[in-house]
Order: C-alpha cells, then structure tokens, then sequence
C-alpha cells in the first residue's frame, strides 16, 4: 500500500492532538504503550524460560547420561565387556560405567544427605560441565590417597576446604553380633566444584569407581552404564537398540523419562504465559480501535470538507489507517527494542534491584540455577514482533471503512 505525501501529513496532524482532543490522544497514548508492555514482556518471560529450560537440559545431560543402563534386581557384572558392545552402536558417542550410592557426609559436627557417584578419572575429565568447573583444588589428585570430589555448596555446609578430612557413612551397615552398625570411612577433600545448579553442588560427591567399589560392597560390579549419544532427542529410538545389545537382563532408562514431569510442567507453563501476555497486545489493540473510532466520530466534518474537495474514499481509508498503524507500529518496534535490552541486561538489572530493595529475587535453593538464565530465540521473537503488526493492522481496518463509508452530506447537516 503506497501513501501519498498528502495522506501522511493529515494522519500525522491527526496524531497530534489539539486541547479538545487531548482525550482521544491520551487513548493513543495508553495504546501504544500497552502494545509495548505487551510486547516486551512476551519477549522478555519467552526468553527467560527458554533459557531456564536450555540451562537445566544443559547441566541436567551434563552430569547424567542420556540413557542409563541398570541390571533388574542386581549390579551390573562384566560391565567393560558391556561398555564396548554400547560403544560400537551407531550414535553412542560415550559410555560410563558408575557406581551410584546414598551417603550421610558428615565434618565439624554437621551432617548432610549425598549421592556419591564413582567414576574413573577419564570418565569424570570427560565430563566437561564438571572438569571445566573446579572451583579449588584440582582433578589430578583425584583418587590419590583417598581423594574426592564435592559440590562448592555442600563443601560450604560442612565446613570443609581443600584437604580437610569428612566421614561418608552408608546405610547398608555391616551386620555384626550385636546387631547392624553403619559403615563408615573417612575420605580427603582433593576438590570442590560448581556447575551453577543448586541440586549438584549441594548434593554431589565423585569418588573413584574403585573406592566406590570398596565402599558399596560391589566388587567388580557397578549400578550401572550411562550412555552420551549424540542426539540427545533421539533416546526413545536408540533405547531400543542399546536395549537389543545388553541382553535381556538389564532395564533402560532415558533422560526423558527420568525428568518428563519437571519438563512438561515447564512446557506447560510456557504455553499459558504466551497465552495470558499475548492478551495484553490484544487488549491494547481494542484500545486502537477504541481511539480510532472516537477519532472519526471526532473528524466527521474534516472528513466531509475533504471528501467534497475531491478526496477518495480509499484516501479517507488509508489516512485513518496510517493513524491506527502508526501507533500500532511505533509501539510494537518500542516494545521489540525494550524487551531485547531487558534480555540481555537481565542479571545486571536484577543485580541492581535485588542491591536497591535488600532482598534476594532469585534463589537458588528454590529456582535450581545460580543466575536468571535468558535465551533469546530469535523465530519466536519475530513470530512475537509479527503478531504485535498484524493485530495492530487489523485494529485499524474497521475505524478506517467506517471514516471512509462517512456520507459527507450526513456529517455536515449535524455539525
């Protein structure tokens, strides 16, 4: 649709308004900015729970296997026999055999629940969400002298530093005489790390599969085999074909069933914010409406002077749509721009909140992550921008028939 020079100069003295109309910009006012709101906050919560949900995949398949091979009712035996038939399936890109276990961690008179899990030395390097994240100490100690691994967060509830001394005791006591006493052993703090979820670094402990072994009673046994492959959406379709090579004995479990409910919730959820910020651009676009007919209504007589002095009804038409659009438009860019720069700014902007109010807005204890993840998508933020046009561009269709369907006889009679 081109508009004349003529067409723009009306529509923009439309949109400024004099002091009889200041009423009808005001609604204007408050259109455009509800569009903004609306758009921005889409963009920003989008981008929000998008990257809580890419954070927590991110660390939940960085410290867990995408599909996890357990024995039914025993441990795993001649599991290195085991490991090499995974490996040679297409797609498996590693496989670790592990020991997993429920500990009380106890060091200066303080006790904690952990799972301890054992690892080789190359398999915990591997796993780079964690050989990357040594906060003190470091991995080549790593099961020298008894030597393990602990999350910064549980570390700091027990008190303990790099080469302090902590007692794990396992609720498989040993059965004596007089009865089941637990089994206890005491290990050294070789290092601490943090991956930036609350729930691993307050709760994991790596021990070398071999201590592990000692430590459980599985000797030359293991809980299981976790399997990295390389398209971690695809467990469903290699579960089966892992299932085929292990023999019939053992059970497979993927990721996505381990944590669908968590993951469906955040799905869920996402969805209806869409759903309920998506009415706030589509109750500023009524406002639209709203102005544009009290604006006709307003304009009547201008509208007949112009038509009598040889105007078109397609030119009333687009005069009034260029009045609607532009405040439509004006507020879907504003919104875009608002909303990008409070994503990207987001931990700076909380940073200064949470300093000028004195109060923590994002715990970790509660929201799992260490930081307010954001990732912007830049499909949906577009998809959002389109959304916020196009129902703007529809706000005006009808004001604008309507001022072109204006019988100019009619207008000035009751003027």
């Amino acid at each position: 649709m081109i508009f004349s020079p003529f067409e723009r100069m009306v529509a923009g003295r439309y949109l400024r308004s004099r002091r009889q109309e200041g009423f009808i910009s005001i609604i204007a006012g408050f259109s455009l900015l509800g569009i903004a709101l609306g758009v921005a906050t889409l963009i920003i919560v989008m981008s929000v729970m998008g990257g809580f949900r890419d954070e927590l995949l991110t660390r939940i398949l960085g410290l867990n296997g995408h599909i996890s091979v357990y024995g039914i009712g025993a441990p795993l035996e001649d599991f290195d026999a085991m490991k090499e038939r995974l490996l040679a399936v297409d797609e498996v890109e590693a496989a670790t055999p592990l020991i997993e276990g429920q500990v009380m961690a106890t060091a200066n008179d303080i006790a904690r629940g952990a799972m301890v899990h054992g690892l080789r030395r190359e398999d915990l390097l591997a796993r780079k969400i964690v050989s990357e994240n040594i906060l003190e100490g470091s991995l080549d100690t790593y099961g020298e002298g008894n030597r393990i691994v602990l999350g910064n967060r549980l570390a700091e509830k027990l008190g303990l530093k790099v080469g302090d001394t902590l007692t794990l005791i396992s609720p498989q006591g040993n059965v004596t005489a007089f009865g089941t006493v637990p089994r206890m052993r005491g290990y050294t703090l070789g290092a601490t790390f943090e991956v930036g979820m609350y729930e691993y670094d307050s709760a994991f402990i790596f021990m070398p599969l071999e201590s592990a072994q000692v430590f459980f009673r599985l000797k030359n046994k293991v809980s299981g085999i976790e399997v990295m492959i390389a398209d971690p959406d695809r467990v469903d379709e290699l579960g089966l074909r892992i299932a085929a090579v292990t023999g019939g004995n053992t059970r497979v479990y993927n990721w996505q069933q381990a944590n669908a409910s968590f993951f469906n919730a955040i799905k869920v959820e996402r969805n209806v914010m869409f759903l309920i910020l998506t009415l706030i651009i589509l109750v500023a676009a009524f406002n639209i409406i709203s102005s544009l007919i009290m604006l006709v209504k307003d304009k009547g007589q201008d509208i007949a002077i112009l038509r009598t002095m040889g105007a078109t009804r397609g030119m009333v038409m687009r005069i009034f749509f260029l009045c609607g659009a532009g405040v439509g438009v004006t507020g879907t860019v504003a919104g875009f721009v608002l909303g990008i720069a409070f994503s990207m700014n987001i931990e700076t902007i909380r940073g200064w909140i949470e300093r000028l109010t004195g109060t923590e807005l994002f715990a970790a204890e509660i929201y799992f992550l260490a930081h307010l993840p954001v990732k912007i998508d830049w499909t949906e933020v577009i998809g959002i921008v389109l959304m916020g046009l196009v129902l703007s561009v529809l706000a005006t269709l009808y004001p604008s028939w309507r001022a072109a369907r204006l019988d100019p006889v009619e207008a000035l009679r009751y003027e």
